[in-house]
């Protein structure tokens, strides 16, 4: 059946190849971002691109409303916008580390609760909440980051028992390591902000090993979770949580199962033999 279908975070990456993807099984598609110049496929390809910022309440009203204005429904909301700040606690500021959450959270937060009464009344929809592996489990230098996954997560299993009496599903994608401009945006200031630190040769070091596990085409494709995400919007019966990607089964599996102690062997083992590489 057609659905109506609000995607975040559509101008790169996951993002956009849902919503490329969702458009060509017949959906009516709606994604938005800050960067509307990089949606224009999305336009060609028959969906609907709308500028939106996720940190400008007024923004996120009037995209809404003009959903329902022109489609008078939404069936589905993917909420996929979000990025890493990565860092040491002791050099990020704290209205970074705000920031951050207002982000990956709170904004989030705010979207979501413009859309519950619409499909309260429609009686049916599916919430999508793209988490990480890193919700799950962590690295070394993402607290800030990881923290806003690992509060996404019990957020949304909280959600997800409150709605389920209307028909409302909520579901988590956990990705693991996707080839996307992520990692860039991630890196960009991290070793900046740590010039002069304590920490300064420890992250140049984190950094040269993420940009040559990339350089080496190491990541799964973003079609890897789109599959995942149009999975669990065709179920009746959609499953919890969807884990895909380069690494996320295998971390979470050593993590449940042999601790936190084999878990960080594992992790430095993995940046070790990249900066080997």
């Amino acid at each position: 059946m057609k659905k109506v279908i609000l995607i975040t975070g559509a101008s790169s990456g996951i993002g956009k190849d849902t919503a490329l993807s969702l458009i060509k099984h017949g959906h009516v598609v709606y994604g938005v971002a800050r960067r509307l110049e990089m949606m224009k496929d999305i336009i060609h390809a028959g969906g609907h691109a709308i500028k939106m910022d996720i940190l400008k309440e007024r923004n996120i009203d009037d995209v809404v409303n003009q959903i329902i204005k022109e489609q008078s429904r939404v069936d589905v909301l993917i909420n996929n916008a979000g990025y890493g700040l990565w860092g040491a606690v002791e050099t990020i500021s704290i209205d970074e580390a705000k920031r951050q959450f207002d982000v990956n959270i709170f904004g989030l937060a705010y979207l979501t609760k413009k859309i519950i009464p619409i499909m309260r009344k429609q009686k049916s929809g599916k919430i999508i909440n793209m988490s990480s592996m890193g919700g799950k489990v962590y690295t070394p230098f993402g607290a800030w980051y990881h923290a806003t996954k690992y509060a996404l997560e019990g957020w949304s299993d909280c959600l997800r028992i409150e709605l389920k009496s209307f028909g409302i599903d909520v579901i988590l994608i956990e990705p693991g390591v996707i080839k996307t401009e992520f990692q860039d945006v991630m890196m960009d200031s991290t070793v900046e902000r740590s010039i002069g630190t304590p920490y300064e040769k420890k992250l140049k070091a984190l950094e040269k090993a993420t940009q040559e596990m990339y350089a080496r085409g190491i990541g799964s494709p973003p079609s890897t979770i789109t599959k995942l995400i149009i999975k669990a919007i065709n179920s009746h019966n959609p499953k919890r949580r969807y884990v895909g990607g380069l690494f996320a089964k295998p971390m979470l599996f050593i993590k449940k199962w042999f601790g936190d102690k084999m878990y960080e062997k594992a992790i430095m083992s993995q940046i070790k033999k990249a900066k080997k590489e």
